[in-house]
């Protein structure tokens, strides 16, 4: 079973989600998954900047409403 992880980033600007995000990542074993709730617009150019600076894998990328939602997968 994949063990996955879910972080709230909403109402955090620019670059705490990204930095919590990473912080959460470190919890999970490898090929575990972390899901990420964002409302920074500029979230949306730093997880794919830092999946591919860590070699994380973005796994996917959608909009609840306002929310922004990743799912990464830790290396």
């Amino acid at each position: 079973m994949t063990e996955t992880l879910e972080y709230d980033a909403t109402g955090l600007l620019c670059p705490l989600p990204v930095l919590r995000a990473n912080r959460k990542l470190r919890e999970l074993a490898v090929g575990g998954l972390l899901t990420v709730r964002a409302t920074d617009p500029a979230a949306e150019q730093d997880f794919p900047a830092y999946c591919r600076q860590t070699g994380n894998e973005l796994v996917s990328t959608s909009r609840e409403g306002e929310v922004l939602v990743f799912v990464i997968k830790k290396r």
